[in-house]
């Protein structure tokens, strides 16, 4: 990490979980302050013995996964997450800082103010349990078809801002870059923890799809098996190099700026384009121009440019849909990264960004309904040339 951009200082929660403060802004910047490092709340440590209901004392024990024999795919079980908080007032959100005078209060933030802050989330869907075999499974009922394991990877969060009613698209570009830093950062340390196949950061925005927690803030799951999508593309991305001995990706992006259609931004370093076949009603691909296989792998010039494209696409999305009075509609959206798998397969990877809506048009929301639940046959309700056209004519 680059230290004159931004100082990154690490504490532990009451509970024992992991927070790293990214500063930019001085005086934290060059150390002559540091952020409030001890955490007063009487949390338990979580992996402490846990009494069950039978009074018998057990060691802690993490979610777990079932593979499904149709698929090939873990299903993570996380019921402990069916508790979580859900939408809390302004002034009751774990996302905000410290209230400054307070002597304690539920928050997952010690400190009263923060740039940028990762720390793991109190309710994660993977955990890795010290002492806990990851690669010991078991056979659910007994029966061979149905093996389960330890769902052992790790859940951070990733707040942007200490703002509660800001947005991404509202920040600085300096304060977009330390977030690109976290990214970085975190992305290269969870990619280094035994069992860990794949790192994904993404962010949930809005109410549609499903946000808990309207702070502004993202989330980075360091995944202990490859997801499906990523198992397709790496499937396809084979195929395409045993057929013609190309990169798959690399040139998905070239055709794209051959063709010039689809293409809604292009800068020094990084191309956002509207795939050929995008299936959702608001689908953007951000890629680099140079092959990147993750978040690490960016140099100082490209990560510089990528904020201020974040910035910019961010705005147009914001833009596409005008409500009756003609005022622009917030967009719910996900936006994640797709990166290189941290084993076998990395060299068919190739970073970049997705964005997606469900939103339709003002009010209404694409459901996935019969074949595309049932089957994941997708139909799309519009063209991917009308999304590119829309993101054109909405540009700064």
């Amino acid at each position: 990490m680059t230290v004159s951009r931004v100082r990154a200082t690490s504490t532990r929660l009451a509970d024992g979980r992991g927070l790293i403060y990214f500063d930019d802004s001085e005086p934290y910047l060059s150390g002559a302050t540091t952020r409030r490092l001890n955490d007063p709340r009487p949390l338990p440590d979580r992996f402490a013995p846990v009494v069950g209901d039978d009074g018998i004392v057990r060691p802690a024990t993490g979610p777990e996964m079932r593979l499904d024999p149709l698929t090939g795919e873990w299903i993570p079980m996380a019921s402990h997450r069916m508790n979580r908080t859900f939408l809390p007032a302004a002034d009751a959100c774990p996302l905000c800082p410290a209230r400054p005078g307070a002597a304690y209060s539920d928050g997952e933030i010690p400190a009263t103010d923060y740039d940028v802050v990762t720390f793991e989330n109190r309710f994660p869907a993977l955990l890795q349990v010290p002492n806990q075999d990851a690669d010991a499974g078991w056979l659910v009922d007994g029966e061979p078809l149905y093996p389960a394991r330890p769902a052992a990877g790790r859940c951070e969060v990733v707040c942007f801002s200490a703002n509660h009613r800001s947005s991404f698209a509202d920040l600085t570009p300096r304060r977009v870059r330390t977030i690109i830093e976290a990214w970085a950062d975190r992305t290269g340390a969870l990619s280094a923890l035994p069992g860990i196949a794949q790192v994904y950061c993404f962010e949930n925005r809005g109410r549609e799809i499903g946000v808990t927690l309207a702070h502004p803030h993202g989330q980075i799951y360091a995944l202990p098996y490859v997801t499906p999508r990523t198992q397709a593309m790496l499937r396809q991305a084979a195929a395409y190099r045993e057929r013609t001995g190309g990169h798959l990706l690399h040139d998905v992006v070239a055709s794209e700026l051959r063709a010039d259609t689809r293409v809604i931004h292009s800068s020094e370093h990084w191309v956002a384009y509207v795939p050929a076949a995008a299936r959702w009603p608001v689908e953007v691909h951000l890629a680099p121009r140079r092959d990147v296989l993750d978040l690490p792998g960016l140099a100082d010039d490209e990560r510089t440019d990528l904020a201020t494209t974040l910035l910019s696409l961010f705005a147009r999305l914001d833009r596409f849909f005008v409500a009756e009075d003609g005022a622009p509609i917030p967009l719910p959206y996900i936006a994640g990264w797709h990166q290189a798998v941290v084993g076998e397969g990395r060299e068919l990877g190739r970073l970049h960004l997705q964005v997606l809506s469900v939103l339709r048009a003002p009010g209404k929301l694409k459901y996935l309904a019969g074949v595309e639940s049932g089957m994941a046959a997708w139909i799309s309700d519009t063209t991917p040339e009308r999304i590119a056209a829309r993101l054109r004519e909405v540009a700064e």
